[in-house]
């Protein structure tokens, strides 16, 4: 896929103009792939993130959603990034050796750069140069569908790019211009700024709306139950879900599948409906631009009763996607919810060896194949315990003419059973225990059941 650095960005007074240029790139990605060579410096601070047996593993699978055929790659380990172009200068030697060899025509780098050492690796190299979190932003922005994801990949860009605008007006400043006056390029460098700056808030006001009116909708669902599909990317969210709802949510072996988030209807045996919701997809060193854009997107999860943090029990990085989607959880806030460990795609994994460890590791995981449907009995059934865990059985004894309260406990949990007596009504329920307080204080006989 080409990369067209800046193209969403210019244009500002002209928003016509600026439609088209990202429709003609939109174009342009669904028919051209381009041949990439990756990059990564690994420093004693970032060591743990490539223990495994390829460490480049996933960024190459961040190239390949981004239509990239990954050609080579080169990795350097030093105390310390280099200020000018991150990776040694003999590295960078070697580096433009083999983009001559290969004809490649962008590196991307598994390392967040500074617009500086872009310049100057560009200027050396003479190909396209992209960071991590700028390849991220790329494939965000042709897979968004919604016009909540849409405005979240673009309030991401505008952030990643408002320090980086001096660059992209280089071509002007080039041009020699006498003493006192100011440069074209000065002058549209401060127009962008401005339109940029003024941008980004309308965005965050137009993410904020669309974020109360999700609260709203949340809050409306009142008596019914969430539970959120969380996790890696790629871990099977989206089949697990299909899985257990019928849903047709898209499966594809691919990272960033699925942006925008998904709920459906789940008739939970042994208990009832709930909503079940897929989210999208974590990753390791997921860019806080897009953690702070996507929180709308995420406003399910942040309000779920339940989470089901879904892992690729296959995958040998497994520990560090677990660790990886819990540090999301962790800046979204939402960390201590209560969450269950799904240990999916079992079925691909060879030595059962590896899932008893897993398991040791992990006691209280639920493995499953939701491609096979294996264990999802088990999940369902554990999805039940989880959710009752938070409810009690209560004998109420209120009078008949009390059709409110009755009306109540109907709306808020489940009626097992009613006996009349005489002007007596005694109803038997299950409701969650944060009604409780509100039931007793109305003029009605409490009594928890412990059976």
């Amino acid at each position: 896929m080409p990369f067209y650095r800046g193209a969403w960005f210019f244009s500002f007074t002209q928003e016509k103009e600026r439609s088209t240029i990202v429709q003609d790139v939109t174009r342009a990605q669904s028919v051209t792939s381009e041949e990439a060579i990756l990059v990564a410096l690994i420093t004693p601070a970032r060591k743990h993130l490539y223990d495994q047996e390829e460490p480049l593993e996933e960024l190459a699978g961040l190239a390949d959603a981004a239509g990239c055929e990954v050609v080579d790659t080169l990795i350097q380990r030093r105390a310390s990034p280099i200020p000018s172009t991150y990776i040694g200068s003999g590295k960078v030697e070697e580096l433009k050796e083999i983009v001559t060899s290969t004809d490649a025509s962008v590196v991307i780098f598994d390392n967040d750069l500074s617009p500086g050492q872009i310049r100057n690796l560009e200027k050396t190299l003479d190909v396209k140069v992209l960071d991590r979190t700028e390849l991220i932003l790329d494939i965000f922005a042709t897979r968004a569908q919604t016009r909540q994801a849409k405005l979240a990949v673009e309030l991401a860009q505008y952030e990643y790019a408002m320090p980086r605008l001096k660059r992209m007006w280089t071509h002007l400043s080039r041009q020699q211009f006498s003493v006192g006056m100011r440069g074209p390029g000065e002058t549209q460098l401060e127009t962008d700024r401005r339109l940029a700056e003024k941008r980004i808030l309308d965005l965050k006001k137009q993410l904020d709306l669309i974020g109360k009116r999700k609260s709203r909708e949340v809050a409306a669902r009142e008596g019914v139950y969430t539970v959120s599909l969380v996790g890696y990317t790629n871990a099977g969210k989206s089949t697990l879900m299909n899985q257990m709802t019928g849903a047709d949510v898209l499966e594809q072996d691919l990272l960033f599948a699925t942006l925008d988030t998904r709920t459906r209807r789940w008739h939970l045996p042994g208990w009832g409906p709930v909503l079940l919701s897929d989210t999208v997809g974590f990753i390791r060193d997921l860019p806080h631009h897009l953690v702070e854009s996507f929180k709308a997107t995420l406003e399910e999860a942040c309000n779920a009763t339940l989470l089901l943090h879904v892992a690729d029990a296959s995958s040998p990085e497994v520990e560090l996607q677990i660790a990886a989607a819990n540090a999301v959880l962790k800046e979204l806030g939402i960390d201590q919810k209560d969450t269950l460990l799904i240990l999916n795609k079992t079925d691909l994994i060879e030595e059962q060896g590896v899932l008893n460890h897993l398991l040791e590791k992990h006691p209280n995981a639920l493995p499953v194949s939701a491609w096979h449907g294996e264990g999802i009995q088990d999940l369902t059934a554990a999805v039940s315990d989880a959710l009752s865990a938070n409810f009690v059985k209560l004998r109420v004894t209120m009078p008949v003419s009390n059709g409110r309260m009755l009306a109540y406990l109907a709306k808020h949990g489940e009626i097992l059973s009613e006996q009349y007596e005489s002007e007596e009504i005694i109803v038997r329920c299950r409701i969650p225990r944060a009604h409780l307080g509100r039931i007793r204080k109305e003029e009605v006989a409490v009594e928890e059941e412990t059976s």
